[in-house]
């Protein structure tokens, strides 16, 4: 569970950039003072429920005297009408956090929604949905847990966690053996290094090099379960490039650990959540 601590410098950029130097001018010029209303928030659609606690920070950083009810908890797959929260007190408030708290809630379900999806495709076989830093600049830290509120774990968080040597590395390194070399002399002794290999040569190079994982970049299935058994266990084998719904499955079938997709995170359609005066 990401902490309120993490959480809202994330939500008061949010209603900074929202809110502005004026404020909700629309709001106040037109809802009296001392207006109070009932609110619910309710899915418009199913899915399943990420950013609950983003959105409701959102309205108690508005207005702190507004009272909140907690219907669903993040992580609830909920079903069309369904109201997953209320919100109650002066209607200024309400409307100022409303959009700002809907984007949130929207976004992150539907990253969780993604994510339950494509883990539901690879069930019943050893293969796990892992994200990638392909997030939304300011959000990686919100969509990361959505994606584990969906069923999926989480990659890197950022280029500090462990050694991923990609193929501009290998590049500029000079080719596989110089590149591991580099990064073994470099890396502490509780970094993890992981190479994508483009081919069964440069793979067979990595085994024979040592390495903690390797990256399957798009390779065809048959080329990566040949991958699979080369590795026989000795490293951790992760297969990515243009994963979906529909790749998903034959991905898995391949006999790899990890299946990472940026799909989830950077091309995951919203959730449908609204706001409605009860």
């Amino acid at each position: 569970m990401v902490t309120r601590l993490v959480i809202e410098p994330i939500v008061r950029a949010a209603l900074f950039e929202d809110l502005g130097r004026a404020g909700d001018i629309t709001t106040e010029a037109i809802v009296p003072e001392g207006a109070e209303v009932e609110a619910v928030i309710a899915a418009r659609q199913p899915g399943v429920l990420a950013g609950l606690d983003a959105a409701l920070l959102t309205f108690e950083l508005i207005d702190p005297a507004l009272r909140v009810e907690r219907n669903r908890k993040d992580g609830a797959r909920i079903s069309r009408g369904e109201v997953v929260a209320r919100i109650s007190g002066r209607a200024r408030g309400v409307l100022a956090a409303e959009r700002t708290a809907l984007n949130l809630l929207s976004r992150m379900s539907g990253v969780a929604t993604a994510t339950r999806a494509l883990a539901d495709a690879v069930a019943g076989t050893k293969a796990k949905i892992v994200c990638t830093r392909k997030t939304t600049p300011g959000l990686r830290v919100l969509e990361k847990e959505a994606v584990r509120l969906g069923g999926g774990a989480n990659h890197r968080f950022g280029l500090d966690d462990a050694m991923l040597i990609k193929d501009n590395h290998i590049a500029l390194a000079g080719g596989v053996r110089p590149a591991l070399e580099r990064a073994k002399r470099h890396a502490g002794h509780l970094v993890k290094i992981e190479l994508e290999v483009d081919t069964l040569d440069q793979l067979a190079e990595a085994l024979a090099l040592g390495v903690d994982a390797v990256l399957l970049d798009n390779m065809t299935p048959e080329t990566m379960r040949r991958a699979v058994a080369m590795v026989d266990g000795r490293a951790i084998t992760e297969a990515s490039g243009r994963i979906n719904l529909e790749t998903a499955p034959v991905v898995a079938a391949t006999g790899v650990d990890l299946i990472s997709s940026g799909w989830i995170t950077h091309s995951a359609p919203i959730l449908d959540l609204g706001l409605d005066i009860a």
